[in-house]
């Protein structure tokens, strides 16, 4: 589990960081006072530093897995402050008994969690698309296809339009519904180089819409997107609006048979 190498590398960090310490000072450098420990010890300054990147490292850690606001927060601070008090060896059979969970379950209660988790992000965000949908299909200009894509042709182009196969060349900005723009590319670069056959099937079918040159924006359902499993800033179950030009079509050609 990712949680597991996660602690097995802080870890091995601070095994690494407490051999450093202990070197001996290499030819030049001055040695430590050993009549005064206490002069050793880092200051408020710097263990208040350090205090806040680890703290930003297990944020890391969270918003990672998505949980931002919804663990118990003083919870993890009695866990953290149980284990540090923690008396006798971690081998030792009894060590765990001093915890009010057995931290050997944790990789089976954490797979159950983020199911939950999951399950609940997919239902929310799947009854969020369905209101979407109906109130956006209502607007004007709003066309809506036999596969649940929606879309807007601002301009249409001209009459070379991709087909499954081609390449296309475009300028593109993707949004969530609530406008959090994921992905774009800027104006002033190339055009993107993109393969019909290894896009969304929302772009697929959008994008054969319209002809070089043209402007469109798709409303593109989850189950033409990226579906239940998401891409890292898109949840599950997302709808993605992009506003897309056309810049150009390359148009596939079928190698040459080879010569027998």
């Amino acid at each position: 589990m990712k949680t597991i190498k996660m602690l097995a590398m802080a870890a091995i960090v601070c095994a690494a960081v407490a051999c450093n310490s202990t070197k001996p000072a290499a030819e030049g450098e001055e040695a430590a006072d050993i009549t005064n420990p206490s002069a050793l010890l880092p200051s408020k300054a710097v263990n208040d530093s350090v205090s806040y990147l680890m703290g930003i490292n297990f944020g890391s850690f969270i918003k990672g897995y998505g949980f931002g606001k919804k663990l118990n927060y003083a919870e993890i601070k009695k866990g953290m402050d149980d284990f540090i008090n923690a008396q006798g060896n971690q081998a030792d059979t009894n060590f765990v008994k001093q915890f009010k969970i057995n931290p050997e379950e944790m990789n089976r209660m954490f797979g159950e969690y983020l199911q939950k988790m999951t399950q609940y992000t997919l239902a929310v965000n799947k009854d969020k698309e369905a209101k979407f949908l109906a109130a956006n299909a209502k607007k004007p200009g709003v066309q809506t296809t036999e596969s649940g894509l929606q879309y807007i042709i601002s301009e249409p182009g001209n009459d070379v339009k991709p087909t499954a196969m081609d390449t296309v060349f475009v300028h593109y900005v993707g949004k969530l519904t609530d406008g959090t723009i994921f992905d774009q590319t800027t104006e002033a670069a190339p055009s993107a180089m993109l393969m019909m056959n290894r896009v969304i099937a929302g772009w697929t079918e959008g994008l054969g819409l319209i002809g070089e040159g043209g402007k469109a924006t798709l409303f593109v359902p989850a189950e033409l997107g990226y579906g239940e499993r998401g891409q890292q800033a898109i949840e599950p179950n997302s709808t993605l609006i992009f506003d897309v030009t056309l810049d150009s079509v390359r148009r596939y050609v079928a190698p040459a048979p080879e010569a027998e």
